[in-house]
């Protein structure tokens, strides 16, 4: 794609216009780091944009905070000051839902996948947002706690201009074959690697 052109132009019948403004089904995958910085990104550049933004963060513990948290609802605090950029929601899908599972069992985590998808689903059908992150979203559809082909479906059709991007290892793939753009972030060398740890304003 030079200087942002594509290289062929389908005969599908619509303008440019209309063809550049399509809602995207986007992936984050692979085993690299990066995946949800980049959905967090792109939730930046749609904020400025005026969009509402919905982040619903799986698979991570209701307790850990991180950084793109605490800097997206401020600006979620700065549209409803200021009414500069657009309104964010932050969710986090169980609370104490881990790595570890410490806290319930895997049917309760199964569950609450399921409850956060459910809320999901009713907010496409209702086009609540413009940008929707499903953060680790793989992972519950990996686990067979969400059923691909339902989520599949939910996403290619869903109404108006609803843009969705999705993060976490081992896409599923009907979903990445259902999606308008899928990139895999694939290790190079990592820091761990030397036994160098995370770091604040790094990893969180």
């Amino acid at each position: 794609m030079p200087q942002g052109k594509p290289e062929s132009v389908p005969d599908d019948g619509l303008t440019t216009k209309q063809r550049r403004n399509r809602p995207l089904l986007i992936v984050h995958t692979g085993e690299m780091k990066g995946k949800s910085t980049a959905a967090f990104g792109l939730a930046l550049r749609g904020w400025n944009q005026g969009w509402s933004i919905g982040v619903f963060q799986f698979v991570k513990s209701a307790k850990w905070k991180v950084g793109e948290e605490a800097a997206l609802l401020a600006l979620g605090e700065v549209h409803e000051r200021t009414g500069q950029g657009g309104p964010v929601e932050w969710h986090k899908m169980g609370a104490g839902w881990s790595w570890s599972r410490k806290q319930g069992t895997e049917t309760d985590h199964a569950e609450a996948a399921r409850e956060g998808w459910r809320e999901i689903a009713r907010r496409l059908a209702e086009q609540r947002h413009t940008l929707y992150v499903l953060d680790e979203f793989t992972y519950p559809l990996k686990w067979g706690w969400i059923d691909v082909s339902e989520v599949v479906s939910t996403l290619v059709y869903r109404p108006g201009q609803q843009h969705v991007v999705i993060t976490g290892r081992d896409a599923a793939p009907e979903l990445v074959a259902a999606a308008d753009l899928v990139t895999e972030m694939t290790k190079i060398k990592h820091p761990m690697d030397t036994g160098i740890k995370g770091q604040k304003g790094i990893e969180w």
